[in-house]
């Protein structure tokens, strides 16, 4: 299993959100086709077929709470996790 994988089932699983890194969670953005804009410190990103615009911001190396959690919803809501979401 590759590493992006076994980052993204962490992420769906919820069990690890207080250490996910900010990086981690671009990276799994990235993978999932979504484009990145960078701003400043606001990382926007954008996935064509997806409603929600991510806009993420880090907290030093670690990524908020609560964008992990705006973003497990954005990729269990749009079925963007392959084919293991139903076993997270």
């Amino acid at each position: 299993m590759s590493r992006e994988r076994k980052l993204l089932l962490r992420l769906l699983s919820g069990t690890s959100d207080p250490s996910f890194r900010f990086d981690e969670l671009c990276l799994i953005l990235r993978q999932l086709g979504f484009s990145e804009r960078i701003r400043g410190d606001h990382f926007i990103f954008s996935h064509d077929g997806v409603r929600e615009i991510l806009n993420l911001q880090p907290e030093g190396r670690s990524a908020k709470p609560y964008q992990i959690k705006q973003v497990r919803h954005v990729i269990l809501r749009y079925g963007l996790g392959g084919e293991d979401d139903d076993e997270v």
